[in-house]
């Protein structure tokens, strides 16, 4: 891949994905640079049945290549379908052999976090993926749970009980991970398998939301009617709570595939004549 990098914004005119014998999504997407830095170094991706938030680390003219070559990889895969678990390990891989080639600049890498269908045993299941503190989140029942978990240096603070979860929010090293894309030639992504559940709601979200906004009003802006009003809303929460660094939001809903689906040039059996006519 050649020529200057900016941000990546693939997403799937409609924002529907009713494909056939998987699961239905509308999804929104928004981004900003903020009120500090100088470039977005954030990239997503919105083509289902696959989407990703990327956060670029090491400056302008690296982290931006870094969260565009990773978003342009997984954007080869999004048009593979069904994806299945070693397609998407295959091309985070891939995503990261190719920063690793890049010598632009030291330093240069990625988080990359994700939800992907997967058709597996006949049944519908989402794949979500994580490398470094990018998150995902997801909206059920009233709650709001983070689904993956940070790959930083709070994080293990937390974990270790050395840190409260209030404490980590504004610790001074809150930004410092423990892995990213282009940080290692041997990648440690972090995966999980979920039902797909009609009504779910799921957020992918660079740290520049999560970090400006409380739970309680991520939860509060998800629940728009609208997931392109919900990314919309996020990302200007975040941008008007402080805008400290670059925010991005991905908004997936999971709709009921249950309705009949009827192709325009095929006649419904009740409206067939009958054998009299």
């Amino acid at each position: 891949m050649g020529g200057s990098f900016h941000v990546i914004r693939r997403s799937l005119p409609g924002r529907r994905f009713p494909a056939r014998g998987m699961s239905r999504f509308c999804h929104g997407a928004d981004t900003a640079i903020g009120r500090v830095r100088l470039v977005n170094e954030d990239s997503y991706l919105a083509l289902p049945p696959l989407y990703a938030v990327a956060d670029g680390m090491g400056g302008h003219g690296a982290g931006d290549l870094a969260s565009a070559l990773a978003v342009e990889t997984l954007a080869a895969r999004a048009r593979l379908c069904p994806l299945s678990v070693e397609a998407v390990l295959a091309a985070l891989d891939e995503a990261n052999r190719a920063i690793l080639s890049r010598g632009e600049a030291d330093g240069m890498g990625t988080t990359i976090t994700g939800l992907a269908s997967l058709a597996t045993a006949g049944e519908d299941h989402l794949m979500v993926f994580n490398v470094g503190d990018s998150r995902v989140y997801r909206a059920v029942g009233g709650r709001l749970d983070q689904v993956t978990v940070d790959h930083s240096e709070v994080q293990e603070l937390v974990l270790a009980g050395a840190l409260t979860w209030e404490q980590a929010r504004t610790h001074p090293r809150r930004n410092i991970v423990t892995r990213a894309l282009g940080s290692a030639s041997a990648l440690r992504p972090d995966h999980w398998l979920l039902p797909a559940v009609a009504g779910d709601r799921y957020l992918l979200c660079s740290d520049g939301l999560f970090n400006e906004l409380p739970d309680d009003l991520i939860l509060s802006l998800l629940a728009a009617d609208d997931p392109q009003q919900a990314a919309t809303a996020l990302v200007a929460a975040a941008d008007d709570a402080g805008g400290h660094d670059n925010i991005t939001a991905v908004v997936v809903v999971i709709e009921d595939d249950h309705e009949e689906q009827v192709d325009d040039d095929t006649t419904p059996r009740d409206r067939l004549p009958s054998g009299d006519d």
